[in-house]
C-alpha cells in the first residue's frame, strides 16, 4: 500500500516524538540516580556502577543528545507536538541537574532499603528501544504505541521494577522462614558446582514447574482469580501490556519462583543469567508481534502460545499456563496451540476498572462476591 509523503512526515514525527519524551523522562530519573544513589539505585549493583561509571555517563549523555534530537526532529515534522515539547523540556532539565557530568553526592554511607529507579530506567529504556520497534515491524494487529491503558501498565511497570528490592525482600523472607529447614548444606554445595548452563537449564526447569501451578491456581481458585483478573484485563496485547499485575499475583508468584532457587542453592551467576533471560522472555511473549516460530513453540513459549493463555475466546479458556517451557502444559493436559491466533483478549464476563488504583482495590471491593470468570 503506497504511503503519502504526508502520512510519512506525520509517522516518523509522532515516533520521533513519543521517543524524545520517554528518553527525556528517563534522563531526568537518571540524574536523580547520579546525584542521590543512596536513595534511588538498588544497593547491591551500585558498586558495579561505580566501577563502569565511565560506561553510564556516556550512556546518559547519548540519551541526552538523542533527546534534543529527536525532539526537534518531532518538532520539525509535526510542529506544535506536545510530546517533542516535553522531550525538549526533559533534557534541559536533565542538563540543569547536572547532565552526563553530575557528580554523586554520597556514595559511601550506609544503605538500607532503596527505590531501585536505576533498575526501572534501565529496564525501561531498553525493552522501549528493542520492543516499540519490533512491533512497528512485525505487528500482528494494527496498534498505536500510545494505545488504550498504556498509562495504567506503565505504572504498573514502575511499581514491579522501581520496587524491586522491597518485592523481593516481600517475598524472600517468608520463604526463607517458612523452608529454613529443607535447607542443605552440602546438597546446596554440590549443585552450586555444576556448570552454569547445568544450571541454568535446572532452574528454568524447576522455576516454571513450579510457576506453572501457581499460575494455574490463580485460574481456578476464585478469590486468588480476583487478583489475577487485573493481569488478562487488557483487551490488546503488547510488550507492556504484560506488567499489568497486581502486588499481590506479583508477589505470590515471585515466592513460589524463588522457593526452588533458595533450597537447591544454585549459583548466583547462573540464576542472574536466568533473571535477565526471563525478563526479557516475559515481555517477548506477550509482545503485539505476528512472528510464529513453527519449530519452536512446543519447546519454548512463543507469543502465539501464549497469547492463547490471554484470549477470552473459548477454546483458549485454561490453556497454556506455562511461563516458559510447554512441556507442562502437554504432560498435565492444558496445551492449545492451533495454527490461528485468537481473536478477542481480556476478560468478557465483566471489566476491572481501567485506573492504577482502581485494580489494585478491586479484588478487595468485591465482598465475598466471586469475580466472574472468563
Amino acid at each position: 500500500m503506497a504511503v503519502s509523503a504526508a502520512s510519512l512526515r506525520s509517522l516518523i514525527g509522532r515516533r520521533a516524538s513519543f521517543f524524545s519524551a520517554m528518553i527525556g523522562m528517563l534522563c531526568v530519573l537518571a540524574e536523580l540516580c547520579f546525584l542521590l544513589p543512596d536513595l534511588f539505585v538498588t544497593p547491591e549493583a551500585l558498586p558495579h556502577y561505580v566501577a563502569n561509571l565511565h560506561v553510564f555517563r556516556a550512556i546518559l549523555q547519548g540519551s541526552i543528545l538523542a533527546t534534543f534530537a529527536l525532539g526537534l526532529v518531532g518538532i520539525v515534522l509535526m510542529p506544535g507536538s506536545r510530546r517533542a515539547l516535553f522531550g525538549l523540556v526533559f533534557g534541559s532539565i536533565a542538563i540543569l541537574m547536572g547532565g552526563w557530568d553530575a557528580q554523586p553526592l554520597d556514595v559511601d554511607t550506609p544503605r538500607g532499603l532503596a527505590a531501585g529507579l536505576d533498575y526501572f530506567i534501565l529496564e525501561l529504556l531498553i525493552l522501549g528501544l528493542v520492543f516499540v520497534p519490533m512491533e512497528a515491524l512485525a505487528p500482528l494487529r494494527p496498534a498505536r504505541i500510545l494505545r488504550a491503558g498504556w498509562q495504567t501498565d506503565l505504572k504498573h511497570f514502575f511499581v514491579s521494577h522501581a520496587g524491586v528490592q522491597l518485592l523481593s525482600f516481600a517475598t524472600m523472607i517468608p520463604a526463607q522462614m517458612a523452608f529454613a529447614w529443607a535447607v542443605q548444606l552440602h546438597f546446596q554445595q554440590a549443585v552450586a558446582a555444576q556448570p552454569l548452563w547445568l544450571q541454568l537449564i535446572e532452574i528454568l526447569l524447576v522455576v516454571d514447574l513450579a510457576t506453572y501451578w501457581v499460575h494455574r491456581a490463580f485460574h481456578q481458585v476464585p478469590w486468588l482469580w480476583s487478583f489475577h483478573a487485573i493481569h488478562h484485563s487488557s483487551l490488546h496485547l503488547d510488550w507492556l501490556a504484560g506488567s499489568r499485575m497486581h502486588v499481590v499475583d506479583v508477589l505470590v508468584t515471585r515466592s513460589a519462583a524463588f522457593l526452588p532457587v533458595f533450597v537447591l542453592g544454585f549459583d548466583p551467576r547462573a540464576l542472574y543469567a536466568y533473571l535477565v533471560f526471563v525478563s526479557f522472555h516475559a515481555v517477548f511473549i506477550h509482545a503485539n508481534v505476528r512472528w510464529r516460530f513453527p519449530f519452536v513453540r512446543w519447546v519454548i513459549a512463543t507469543p502465539q502460545y501464549h497469547h492463547w493463555h490471554h484470549t477470552s475466546d473459548e477454546e483458549g479458556l485454561d490453556k497454556n499456563f506455562a511461563g516458559f517451557l510447554p512441556l507442562w502444559d502437554v504432560l498435565f493436559g492444558t496445551a492449545h496451540q492451533p495454527d490461528h491466533w485468537p481473536q478477542r483478549y481480556g476478560t468478557d464476563k465483566f471489566q476491572p476498572p481501567e485506573t492504577y488504583l482502581g485494580q489494585l482495590a478491586y479484588p478487595f471491593r468485591r465482598k465475598g462476591e466471586a469475580t466472574p470468570y472468563g
